[in-house]
């Protein structure tokens, strides 16, 4: 089991944290920014005492807001790291290489944000986004007249240069990007009134109809004070899961 690491810490070589190990059956958990992201230290533990399962973590920058890194007793890895491994082209690209080494992602708990943000392809973090390129951007010299009316008045005003400058993103993602032949399992967590909108179930159908697998969350009294449908299943509910998959799939260990 690997020491617990910082946030802030660089991450090991990919060579080293992503081999991969015929004798392991590697999960790989994305953490949202839910409250239940709390429950990510015992999640992580739960997983690591099922034989032959190793886990290491995406989580997004809202997510580290409920939890302490120093409970999570394997690899952690957030959007700072993306930048920090890759520096030329020619260098390896984490989120592929992530995609690469797990056998199974799980998205534990998935929040309404991140719902939505997968439902649509959208890729703006490490979980669902990766590669980022800055163009900078400039216009000089430009004449431009812009006409108001305000009660039959006209005010023109004239702008006889402009500088932009800007930051356009190309982005791939460790969702975006995953291979549709692995499970993918995901743990819906949010408010009674996020949840029952009806926006919510059809994004769940469209991540279902993508193959993924929903673990249903469940009815509880919320972190809020509301209680009814949208806390995240139990830890023993989802690693029971996890394991189920096990069985059905031809394992690692098993070849």
């Amino acid at each position: 089991m690997m020491e617990p690491v910082t946030l802030s810490e660089p991450q090991p070589p990919l060579q080293n944290n992503l081999s991969t190990s015929p004798k392991k059956f590697h999960v790989l958990v994305g953490v949202t920014g839910s409250v239940a992201a709390l429950k990510l230290p015992l999640l992580v533990s739960g997983l690591l005492e099922v034989p032959g399962v190793e886990v290491q973590v995406v989580t997004t920058e809202r997510a580290k807001h409920f939890y302490n890194p120093q409970e999570i007793p394997v690899t952690l890895y957030s959007d700072a790291d993306e930048w920090q491994l890759w520096k030329d082209r020619s260098d390896p690209v984490l989120h592929i290489d992530l995609r690469r080494w797990a056998d199974l992602m799980l998205v534990a708990p998935l929040d309404a944000n991140t719902l939505a943000k997968i439902a649509n392809g959208i890729c703006d973090n490490l979980l669902l986004s990766s590669q980022s390129f800055p163009i900078r951007v400039e216009a000089v010299a430009v004449s431009l007249h812009l006409m108001q009316i305000h009660g039959g008045c006209q005010h023109i005003a004239s702008v006889t240069r402009l500088d932009l400058s800007t930051t356009a993103q190309m982005k791939t993602c460790v969702i975006r990007a995953w291979d549709m032949t692995k499970p993918l399992l995901f743990c819906p967590a949010m408010n009674t009134a996020m949840w029952e909108h009806p926006i919510t179930a059809e994004q769940i159908e469209r991540l279902k109809g993508f193959g993924y697998t929903e673990i249903p969350c469940v009815v509880k009294k919320l972190v809020c004070g509301d209680e009814g449908r949208g806390a995240m299943a139990e830890v023993w509910t989802i690693v029971e899961k996890v394991k189920m998959i096990f069985s059905e799939r031809e394992l690692p260990t098993q070849r």
